[in-house]
């Protein structure tokens, strides 16, 4: 079992590496794998968090020791690695 973590400071990787198909405020196609959200801030905080209009896929992506790593780039490729195995194309 994975134990929940803080978002790191600064990461912003599951706001980047992830596809979203469904519609992001400023992004109403979703967005692309391993292109940043445009609701990330200079910071790399969600600039939507906790509002209704936050596609659920991005509340149900829970930061973990496994995902995190100890950086950013740990990050970014874990779920760079998730989104090709788990890519429609790929199936």
């Amino acid at each position: 079992m994975n134990a929940a973590l803080a978002c790191r400071p600064g990461c912003g990787a599951c706001c980047t590496a992830p596809s979203i198909s469904t519609p992001i405020p400023g992004m109403p196609d979703g967005k692309p794998a391993g292109v940043p959200c445009v609701q990330l801030d200079a910071e790399r905080r969600c600039k939507i968090f906790g509002q209704a209009d936050r596609p659920a896929v991005c509340g149900s992506l829970q930061p973990s020791a496994e995902m995190c790593g100890t950086d950013a780039e740990h990050a970014i490729r874990w779920l760079t690695q998730l989104e090709r195995r788990t890519c429609p194309a790929s199936r």
